[in-house]
């Protein structure tokens, strides 16, 4: 048996604490919090390409880059939502 832990189950588990944190201001903190670590991760892989994967994947850096940034400025509710729909998502494509 493997104890590693699967990258799906962690964003799987990170989304489950935003749908179901009562507090609606951690909830907003917890989706933030969300966005700093996927920009932390953006910004360090294109650190690490070399200028022609640089050139390949600047488009799906920037479309990346404006998901986030749609993401700015939303409330509990709309976190929730989103969480949500990348949980439904998550397990669609596990049993795929």
């Amino acid at each position: 048996m493997t104890n590693s832990i699967k990258t799906d189950d962690v964003i799987f588990n990170f989304f489950k604490q935003i749908c179901d944190e009562k507090d609606d201001k951690k909830c907003v903190e917890l989706g933030n919090d969300w966005i700093n670590a996927m920009e932390t991760n953006l910004n360090n892989m294109e650190a690490n390409l070399e200028e022609a994967d640089e050139i390949k994947h600047k488009d799906d850096i920037k479309n990346n880059r404006d998901h986030l940034n749609s993401l700015k400025g939303k409330n509990s509710t709309e976190w929730r939502e989103y969480a949500t729909q990348c949980m439904v998502e998550i397990m669609d494509n596990k049993t795929q």
